[in-house]
C-alpha cells in the first residue's frame, strides 16, 4: 500500500472546512504541533493530516460530519495515553487514507443527576474533574486512577474497559451514553441513549446537553445506591475464568469497550457513597501462595469486600523507586492540572530534541531522571523496611468499618506456624506514598526502557486478566524465554487477577516475537489478554471482538491505531 497523499486537490478545503467550525486557532497541521497529539506514552508518532480540537459537542458533530464526507480515518482522542497503540496512528503503518485526531480535551464538564447519585461526563473530562466535582458531594467515582496516566480520560476509561484499583466496582462500564456512528450507508447518526430526553435534531441536542438544558423529568431514575456494584458478586466466584477482561461480552455494549470505534460525547455513570477514613493494610510475604490464600479469604468471607488490593513484588518495587522519583513527586505535591501539564511539556521537550544532532526522543526523561536521583528516597521507613525483609507486597484498603475485622484476620492468619509473611496499619501518610509508589510502577518500567534503549531490544508490556481459581498467579518463565530478559516487573490489581507485567528484552532479541511467546504461555493457562488496556497493536484481536468492532464501525471510519486497520479507500 502506498503512503497516502497528505496534500490533495482538496486538502486546503478540508483545512478550511475545520477552521471555520472551530477556529484557526485549533487546526494544527504542522508536524510540531500536532506531535504531542500523535505519539502516546508508548506508543504512536506517525503522520496525521491534521488535528482539530473542538470546544463544543456541537463543533465535535460539525468536524465528523466533514471528515466523513472527505473520506478521513478518525481517531477520538480525549487523554492520549498510547500505552498499547490505539491512541494514536502508527509511524510503521501506511494508511490508505489521511488520518484527522479529534481531541476533545476542551471539553470538560460534569453535571451531576439524581441527587448526585449520577453523573454526566462530557466528551473530554478528566477522571480527576469527576472526582473533584463528586467530592464536594461527598461521592465518589466508578473508577480510581490507577496505572495508566496522568489526565485520563472518564470516556476513555469506558470505551476500554479500564478497570482502576476498585474490587467492589469492577470495569468501567455503562448501558447509558450518548454517540455518533458511522451506518453501513456511510452516514453520520447520532443515538442518544443517555437516558435524558434532548429532542431529536442531533445539534440541537448536543447543544441542549452541554448547556444542562433538560428538566428532571427528562431524566430517567437512578439505580439503587451502594458502595459496590454487581462485579463484587462475580468476583468472589473462585471458578475457573477471569474476572475482568477486554472481550467479555459482558462489559460490551455500545460506548462501553468501544474502542474509539464511536464519537462518544458523553456518558452516565453511576456514583457511590464517599469513603471516610479507609485503612491500609501494607502486607509483605515472601512466599507468593500466601497473598493468594489472603485474597481467597477475604473474598470467601460474609464480610464486604475491601476497597482495593494492589500487589507490588520486589523489582516492580525497586524500579518504581528509583525510576518513578519524579512521577512520585509530581503526584504528590502538584494539583492535577499541573501534573498534565508536566507530562504534556515533557513529551513535547522529547519531540523537539528528537530531532537535533545527538540528542534522541529521551531527553527530558535524561534530564528528569538525572535531577530527581539528586532527592533522598522518598518512601516511609517500614515500607523499605519491609521492601528488604519480603519479595512480595499487597497494599489491602478497607472500610473504616472493617478495619477491626480486617486486622483481626491478618492476624490470625501470620499467626500460624507454616505462615511467615507479616503486616502493619498504615498511617494516611504512608498509605498515600504507598499507593504512589504502586502506581508509579508503569510509568517507571517505561523510563527504565527509554534510558537503556540503545542497549535493549525494547520493552514488552503485557495486561493480562488471570483465572479466578489461579493458585499459582506469579509467573515462572521457561528458561529459554528468562534468558532473554533484562528485566522484569509486576504489578496489578490482584483480588481481580489482573496483572500487568513488564519485561525489557536484551539487546539483539525480537521483542514481538517474544511477546507473542509470553502471550501463548498465558492462553495456555487459561488466562485473557488484554486485560484492561485494550489491543492497539500488542495483542492478537480475537474474531468476537474483530466482529463486535465491525458491528459498531462498519464503514472503519473510526480509530486507525486500534489494530492499526483500516479499509482501502482512496483520497481524492
Amino acid at each position: 500500500m502506498t503512503e497516502p497523499e497528505q496534500t490533495s486537490k482538496n486538502s486546503n478545503e478540508v483545512i478550511d472546512a475545520f477552521k471555520k467550525i472551530v477556529g484557526a486557532k485549533f487546526v494544527l497541521t504542522s508536524s510540531r504541533k500536532t506531535t504531542p497529539f500523535s505519539k502516546g506514552y508508548r506508543f504512536g508518532g506517525g503522520p496525521v493530516f491534521a488535528v482539530v480540537r473542538p470546544a463544543t459537542l456541537v463543533e465535535m458533530w460539525k468536524t465528523l460530519q466533514v471528515c466523513v464526507d472527505n473520506d478521513l480515518i478518525v481517531i477520538c482522542q480525549a487523554s492520549n495515553t498510547g500505552l498499547t497503540g490505539g491512541s494514536g496512528p502508527s509511524p510503521d503503518q501506511r494508511y490508505d487514507r489521511p488520518v484527522v485526531i479529534i481531541s476533545t480535551h476542551r471539553i470538560s464538564q460534569v453535571f451531576l443527576i439524581n441527587d448526585a447519585r449520577e453523573a454526566i461526563s462530557l466528551a473530554g473530562t478528566p477522571l480527576t474533574h469527576l472526582t473533584d466535582v463528586l467530592a464536594q458531594a461527598h461521592r465518589e467515582t466508578h473508577s480510581v486512577i490507577g496505572s495508566t496516566s496522568i489526565g485520563a480520560s472518564v470516556i476513555g476509561g469506558i470505551s476500554n474497559n479500564s478497570g482502576g484499583s476498585q474490587i467492589r466496582k469492577g470495569p468501567a462500564f455503562t448501558r447509558e451514553a450518548i454517540y455518533a456512528r458511522v451506518n453501513e450507508h456511510g452516514k453520520v447518526e447520532l443515538v442518544n441513549h443517555l437516558g435524558i430526553a434532548l429532542g431529536d435534531d442531533p445539534e440541537a441536542a448536543l447543544d441542549r446537553l452541554q448547556h444542562g438544558n433538560w428538566k428532571t423529568d427528562d431524566v430517567t431514575a437512578p439505580p439503587a445506591d451502594s458502595h459496590e456494584t454487581e462485579y463484587a458478586k462475580h468476583l468472589r466466584d473462585i471458578v475457573p475464568s477471569p474476572a475482568r477482561y477486554n472481550a467479555n461480552p459482558d462489559y460490551l455494549y455500545e460506548a462501553s469497550g468501544s474502542a474509539g470505534k464511536l464519537m462518544v460525547f458523553a456518558v452516565r455513570t453511576r456514583t457511590f457513597p464517599l469513603e471516610v477514613n479507609p485503612t491500609m493494610f501494607y502486607i509483605g510475604v515472601n512466599d507468593p501462595h500466601e497473598l493468594e490464600e489472603i485474597r481467597r479469604m477475604f473474598l470467601e468471607s460474609d464480610m464486604e469486600l475491601p476497597i482495593s488490593g494492589e500487589y507490588m513484588g520486589r523489582l516492580a518495587f525497586d524500579m518504581a523507586e528509583k525510576y518513578g522519583k519524579d512521577t512520585f513527586i509530581f503526584l504528590n505535591f502538584l494539583s492535577p492540572k499541573v501534573q498534565t501539564f508536566m507530562f504534556t511539556f515533557k513529551t513535547w521537550v522529547n519531540g523537539i530534541f528528537a530531532k537535533l544532532p545527538g540528542f534522541g526522543p529521551t531527553f527530558a526523561d535524561t534530564v528528569s531522571q538525572a535531577f530527581f536521583s539528586i532527592f533522598p528516597n522518598q518512601l516511609p521507613k517500614r515500607m523499605m523496611q519491609y521492601r528488604n525483609r519480603f519479595e512480595h507486597h499487597l497494599l489491602l484498603t478497607v472500610s473504616a468499618g472493617q478495619k477491626e475485622q480486617s486486622e483481626q484476620m491478618l492476624k490470625d492468619f501470620f499467626a500460624k506456624p507454616e505462615h511467615g509473611g507479616d503486616f502493619f496499619i498504615c498511617s494516611p501518610e504512608e498509605a498515600k506514598s504507598a499507593n504512589l509508589n504502586r502506581f508509579g510502577a508503569a510509568s517507571a518500567a517505561t523510563r527504565f526502557a527509554e534510558l537503556k534503549r540503545r542497549h535493549i531490544a525494547g520493552l514488552i508490556p503485557i495486561d493480562v486478566a488471570l483465572r479466578r481459581d489461579d493458585w499459582d498467579w506469579l509467573e515462572v518463565l521457561p528458561k529459554e524465554i528468562e534468558g532473554q530478559l533484562v528485566a522484569k516487573a509486576y504489578y496489578g490489581h490482584f483480588f481481580c487477577h489482573v496483572m500487568h507485567q513488564d519485561y525489557v528484552a536484551k539487546q539483539g532479541v525480537d521483542a514481538k516475537k517474544l511477546h507473542d511467546q509470553i502471550q501463548q504461555l498465558l492462553e495456555e493457562r487459561g488466562a485473557k489478554l488484554p486485560a484492561e488496556h485494550n489491543y492497539g497493536r500488542l495483542y492478537h484481536l480475537p474474531p468476537e471482538m474483530e466482529q463486535h468492532f465491525k458491528e459498531l464501525d462498519p464503514t472503519n471510519t473510526f480509530n486507525a491505531g486500534l489494530g492499526g486497520t483500516s479499509t482501502s479507500k482512496d483520497w481524492a
